[in-house]
């Protein structure tokens, strides 16, 4: 359960890290993006990447007390920088706390330029979350395949870190106090809502695509019924049916809920229409995080034998 906690953790993070940035620089304008004027992109990025940072220390304990089959306060100090030094995933978590490293670097200063702040926070956090794929499935095979596995995996964790990202910056926008719901706030609101709603169909297509190269690599036609026999399909049936519901709650927002702040503002009564989008936006990130929990648990198991 603590792996499955951190991994998860690890997900959450760096997707946020990477989602909000790209989504400050997809759908803010000019000034809109300094640090404070919209969202507070220094503190809350720089408070994120500390936690990545921790989060990954704590992930490579809990990697060495497994592979020792000890507690985390029995590990030694020889094993975590022999794991740190000549193992792949060694290599990859270092590759993943410089790039954070970077990002709290980027997160702190730079920020006269909020444009170029955005871009390398958003290229640095890409790096630290890309690292996630080597920590999956997605490094198991080799040559070719191993490749096209590896390149589905990374880009289906940068599209879902977009989409989380989104949903973590709207929430920001949409769930602040009735007193802070001036009229331009909600014309920056309703733009925000629209905005993403196009990058949307972007991340949707790439979600679906990369996560069809896997499940056929992963299972394949042939071994279809593993997902109602075994743990790691039936998790996989619970994971899609939780995607397919925050695409009709996606699709609610873009096609009936947005629309209808727009014509709230001209109407004056926005009330109504922010409280459906606050209901949805709850229920679609629910949906994010237990799709987060089962990706995490996912990982730490078996897929079944593709037949390839």
């Amino acid at each position: 359960m603590v792996a499955i906690a951190v991994r998860m953790g690890l997900y959450l993070d760096l997707m946020l890290l990477f989602g909000l940035p790209m989504f400050g620089l997809y759908t803010l304008r000019g000034a809109e993006r300094k640090s404070g004027s919209v969202l507070r992109f220094r503190s809350a990025l720089a408070t994120i990447a500390l936690i990545g940072i921790a989060l990954s220390i704590l992930g490579m304990m809990v990697l060495v007390a497994s592979m020792g089959g000890v507690v985390i306060g029995e590990i030694d100090r020889a094993t975590v920088n022999m794991v740190i030094s000549e193992t792949t995933t060694g290599t990859v978590w270092q590759v993943r706390i410089a790039a954070l490293l970077l990002v709290l670097y980027f997160s702190i200063v730079g920020w006269r330029r909020p444009t170029f702040a955005l871009a390398s926070l958003s290229i640095t956090a890409a790096m630290a979350l890309a690292t996630l794929a080597w920590t999956g499935h997605g490094a198991a095979d080799e040559g070719a395949l191993g490749w096209l596995h590896l390149g589905a995996d990374i880009t289906h964790l940068l599209a879902a870190g977009i989409w989380i990202g989104a949903l973590c910056a709207l929430c920001l926008l949409i769930f602040r106090p009735a007193a802070r719901m001036a009229a331009d706030h909600i014309h920056l609101s309703h733009r925000a809502l629209d905005g993403f709603a196009r990058v949307g169909s972007i991340v949707v297509g790439l979600l679906i695509v990369s996560g069809l190269v896997n499940s056929w690599i992963l299972i394949g036609p042939s071994k279809f019924g593993a997902h109602f026999t075994s743990l790691y399909g039936l998790l996989l049936v619970a994971k899609l049916l939780l995607f397919v519901a925050m695409l009709l709650l996606a699709g609610a927002n873009r096609f009936f809920l947005t629309p209808a702040l727009a014509a709230a503002v001209e109407s004056g009564d926005t009330s109504p229409a922010i409280q459906k989008l606050r209901r949805s936006l709850i229920i679609e990130s629910g949906c994010a995080l237990a799709i987060l929990a089962l990706v995490a648990w996912l990982g730490l198991l078996a897929p079944p034998t593709s037949g390839m």
